[in-house]
């Protein structure tokens, strides 16, 4: 008899697993999702690294039109305007798996529409969680209710369906920061180089841009450290940090801008319940810093489909072991990458530059610090 999965949320980590699941015979899913629709007109950026392209690939992505992707091949550092370095990012690629970025919407309908066109059920909110031996029983607002045998909760950082499952609130941290996002046209940016991706190192800031697509349209994102009480606005947080710095990238900031607020989860949780388990945001939501969002949506996703075809017992436990112990590398990393990113001492940004000079000619090190995480 084929095992039912209740999917929560119509996110990056859900879509995938539900594509990984769909190619089971052994399997029978349907994804719960409390909105009317998924939204494919926005059109911000994300990047893919190595690891979750690879596993992408197994569904089809290798097939997506390629005017819809870029592949970069070099990471830019600009300290406020002077560049430092470049790393080369071909060097974790393979001949069909490659560094990648695209717009988010892009990927959300490509995930999509590899499903059946019932796959997905909209306007549905979780009330209740009942377990009676292996059976999870799930009631939803609408007065409908299912029994299933998995239940795999992607609903992000703010998740409702973990509240009622555990019965307590995990309220994220503030990370002490707003994210900023803008897009436009390579031709409006003629004085950067766009086919890179360019970060620039700036005071308790930072800002990274890069193409989206073949045409090289520019996703645009800033990282500005703020109090959550401060009164200062988005436009004059841009000027001080960025702008006053360097007049070149007053030409970024022309589009609609639109901002949020950076929350990261308190710690990642194993349920009280049997057979159920977070994944992406989820479980854990990253600080922006190392670019690994989707990507580890995206592996988490995999990470248990893998469990599950194998059958194992306590699939709970070593899902939550395999997931914690990446978790822990990769946040590490990504607070190192935030406290680096935003030195206002002179002095230290002249130290942190040359040692970026010399790291990045370092394989071992390229290796142990991004290689762990890319492949």
């Amino acid at each position: 008899m084929k095992k039912k999965i209740a999917i929560i949320g119509a996110g990056i980590g859900g879509l995938t697993l539900a594509n990984l699941l769909q190619k089971n015979s052994d399997f029978k899913f349907i994804i719960y999702e409390k909105r009317e629709t998924l939204n494919l007109e926005e059109g911000f950026g994300l990047q893919l690294a190595v690891n979750s392209v690879s596993i992408l690939n197994q569904i089809g992505f290798s097939d997506l039109n390629k005017s819809e992707i870029y592949n970069p091949e070099k990471l830019d550092f600009y300290s406020d305007k002077e560049k430092v370095c470049g790393l080369d990012l071909t060097q974790f690629n393979s001949e069909t798996e490659k560094y990648t970025t695209l717009k988010r919407s892009s990927l959300i309908k490509f995930l999509k529409d590899q499903l059946f066109s019932n796959s997905i059920r909209f306007n549905k909110t979780i009330e209740s969680v009942d377990q009676k031996q292996d059976v999870l029983k799930i009631k939803f607002k609408d007065g409908t209710s299912e029994e299933v045998d998995h239940l795999v909760v992607s609903d992000g950082v703010f998740s409702q369906t973990k509240l009622i499952i555990e019965k307590k609130s995990f309220k994220p941290n503030y990370y002490g920061a707003i994210a900023v996002r803008t897009q436009i046209k390579a031709a409006d940016v003629l004085e950067f180089k766009t086919e890179n991706i360019s970060l620039f190192m700036s005071s308790k800031a930072h800002l990274v841009l890069y193409p989206v697509n073949d045409k090289r349209d520019i996703n645009v994102v800033c990282i500005l450290r703020k109090k959550l009480n401060e009164k200062k606005s988005i436009e004059l947080l841009l000027s001080e940090k960025f702008v006053n710095k360097n007049k070149h990238l007053l030409s970024l900031f022309k589009g609609n801008l639109k901002s949020w607020s950076i929350y990261t989860s308190a710690k990642p949780v194993k349920s009280i319940l049997k057979k159920v388990y977070y994944i992406g945001d989820a479980f854990y939501t990253f600080p922006p810093t190392l670019a690994q969002g989707a990507s580890q949506s995206i592996e988490s996703a995999k990470e248990l489909y893998d469990l599950l075809i194998d059958n194992k017992e306590n699939v709970e436990n070593t899902y939550f072991e395999k997931r914690l112990k990446k978790t822990i590398m990769i946040n590490n990393r990504s607070r190192l990458n935030y406290f680096l990113f935003h030195f206002s001492n002179p002095i230290l940004k002249m130290f942190r530059n040359k040692f970026l000079k010399r790291l990045i000619k370092s394989k071992s090190f390229i290796n142990r610090y991004l290689g762990k995480i890319y492949n």
